[in-house]
């Protein structure tokens, strides 16, 4: 039961911090759906999901209009789409195509799930699905894709890193028009999990049960309120502060997660944890940074404070709840955070200062737009860089990057609503081509060696 206190206290990070749950996902397994041939697995596909989710937006909005809570996306994940087409790669568009009109239709805001596993070794059906994925994203609007190409167990797969800088090209070519948009729905993972319900990375593994609900929750504007009111405070107590007021975030998800899943007949999953930001003012995970200190997000101290924040995060939303998942920590996108933005701008924030920063937090380098004309190889290796430190620091790291046909650094993409715009960053000139063409595995750490 909540008291009256804790309702009024709810309402007011509601109305004046920006307190939102980022996402209810629901989480479906396609594994029954698979048929003999592309078309009819498509047309499976697209049942199953109108069926399942058919009552998940109305059901979210219904939820956020009852606890007063805004709720602002409705997402779908879905069984990784490698799996269902692997006796017909070539054709797996299809059922891309399937899940997008299936998302539109319900009015799902993201569908997660075209995705390949390949961490340990890229199979003929794999390549050849790797290889849909350009113009799939090209011909859709409401899928994503994820490819997890390395892990703490199982080393890094730099033959498919090589491929994904390649497709990554590929992709931004092929939705120049939107400044490479199709790349703001492509990540590639080092040690993915299975139950993320953020995009562009979630899917849903195959060890999860056939309908799942896991929510994501945000909050960087109702810590930053909370640290203003402790100015002087040493960073003993902020972090005592910020743990305090995860703990009232997660709160809010788990109520919404276990009633959203008890009225769609799903199991309830995860609350992720992740301090998700937006464009708008005041809801930035850079600002909460900078109140701690800092003068500006990017100078010296920003790993240790993110490294902190992103500490007390995740243990208040452990009190919090007992299925606590996904990312769980603190988001750096540059284009969806306003302090970010800022920064980039000032010239203050490298992508080299960012992949520092990745190793103590959720995730890794995140819609940070670089130059269109930035080699494959550049691309693959910076993929390859986030994935070491994934790998060794055995921790979920990201790359999502967008090369902006057309564009250098100076200049500015814009995608517009949650996904923002983006200064572009430069890039290191220095090239590693020959080092991703050696190709292979980059073994696992010593410390993978346990059982």
């Amino acid at each position: 039961m909540f008291t009256t206190n804790q309702v009024l206290e709810t309402i007011e990070m509601v109305e004046k911090e920006h307190l939102d749950i980022r996402t209810v996902t629901l989480g479906l397994s396609l594994l029954s759906c698979i048929r003999e041939s592309a078309k009819k697995t498509a047309e499976a596909v697209y049942a199953h999901v109108m069926r399942k989710a058919e009552k998940l937006v109305p059901t979210v909005e219904a939820l956020s209009g009852e606890y007063g809570i805004p709720i602002v996306n409705k997402r779908v994940s879905v069984t990784p789409v490698s799996l269902l087409t692997a006796a017909f790669p070539e054709e797996s568009m299809l059922v891309g195509m399937a899940l997008d009109r299936a998302a539109a239709e319900l009015g799902i805001d993201f569908l997660g799930g075209y995705s390949a596993l390949v961490q340990k070794g890229t199979a003929d059906y794999e390549e050849k699905f790797l290889r849909t994925v350009p113009l799939t994203l090209a011909s859709t609007k409401r899928l994503c894709a994820s490819v997890n190409v390395g892990s703490s167990r199982s080393g890094i797969n730099v033959d498919a890193v090589r491929l994904m800088g390649e497709l990554v090209k590929e992709t931004a070519e092929r939705t120049k028009e939107e400044g490479g948009m199709g790349c703001c729905k492509l990540v590639v993972f080092c040690n993915a999990v299975e139950d993320n319900p953020f995009m562009a990375g979630a899917f849903h593994g195959v060890g999860e049960g056939d309908t799942v609900v896991n929510v994501g929750v945000s909050g960087p504007g109702v810590v930053h309120t909370a640290l203003k009111r402790i100015p002087e405070a040493d960073l003993t107590d902020a972090a005592e502060t910020i743990k305090k007021t995860a703990f009232k975030i997660t709160r809010a998800g788990q109520l919404i997660a276990r009633e959203a899943a008890k009225r769609l007949g799903a199991r309830f999953g995860i609350v992720d944890l992740s301090l998700a930001p937006t464009p708008a003012r005041g809801d930035s995970v850079a600002h909460v940074l900078e109140e701690l200190g800092l003068e500006v997000v990017g100078c010296h101290g920003t790993t240790a404070a993110l490294a902190m924040l992103n500490d007390a995060v995740k243990k208040g939303g452990l009190m919090a709840s007992s299925r606590v998942g996904g990312l769980s920590g603190a988001f750096i996108p540059v284009s969806e955070d306003i302090g970010m933005i800022e920064s980039a701008e000032r010239g203050k924030l490298s992508v080299d200062k960012l992949e520092a920063m990745t190793a103590v937090c959720s995730v890794g380098l995140d819609m940070i737009a670089i130059p269109g004309d930035t080699p494959a190889s550049t691309i693959s290796a910076i993929i390859a860089d986030e994935a070491a430190i994934g790998m060794i620091n055995n921790k979920t790291t990201a790359v999502r990057v967008i090369p902006v046909p057309g564009k250098g650094v100076g200049e500015e993409v814009s995608f517009g609503g949650l996904l923002g715009r983006a200064p572009i960053l430069p890039v290191h000139e220095g090239s590693a081509e020959k080092f991703i063409a050696r190709g292979g595995l980059i073994p696992a750490p010593v410390h993978s060696f346990k059982n």
